[in-house]
C-alpha cells in the first residue's frame, strides 16, 4: 500500500545516528544521505527523515505513529534498547504483550529525538 514514509527532523546528523542504530536492530542497512534527507531502503518500502523543505522547524504529528515490523519480541526489545541508548525516550507502557481488536501484539514505543512517535510491533500467534 505505501511506497514510503517520511518524518521531519531539525538535526539530520542526530536523526541518522538514532535511526541507524534503531533500524539496524531490524536488519536495515544504514541510511543513504541525500542533501537534507536520509533514506532507509528495504524490500517492502522506504523510510525517510528530512529537514523541512520550507525551512520552518520540523514538528511531530499529534496522533501519528510510525510502526516498524519486528520478527520477535526479542528483536522489538533490542530495537527499544537501541532507541533509548541513542537519544530516544520510552513512552507508554514498557515493551510487552497487548491484546485487543488487532489480536495479540508485542509492542515497544519510543519518541525519537525530534519527538516523532515510533513503535516496534511483533504479531504473536
Amino acid at each position: 500500500m505505501f511506497s514510503h514514509v517520511m518524518v521531519g527532523t531539525n538535526d539530520l546528523d542526530r536523526a541518522k545516528s538514532f535511526y541507524d542504530a534503531v533500524l539496524g536492530t531490524l536488519g536495515v542497512p544504514p541510511a543513504r544521505v541525500d542533501g537534507h534527507r536520509i533514506f532507509y531502503f528495504t524490500p517492502t518500502g522506504i523510510f525517510s527523515v528530512s529537514k523541512p523543505i520550507d525551512g520552518k522547524p520540523a514538528s511531530v504529528a499529534n496522533g501519528g505513529t510510525i510502526g516498524f515490523a519486528a520478527s520477535s519480541p526479542a528483536q522489538a526489545d533490542a530495537w527499544h534498547a537501541a532507541g533509548v541508548a541513542n537519544g530516544g525516550v520510552s513512552i507508554e507502557d514498557p515493551p510487552g504483550v497487548r491484546e485487543g481488536g488487532a489480536g495479540r501484539l508485542y509492542l515497544a514505543y519510543l519518541r525519537d529525538p525530534d519527538g516523532n512517535k515510533i513503535c516496534a510491533l511483533h504479531r504473536m500467534a
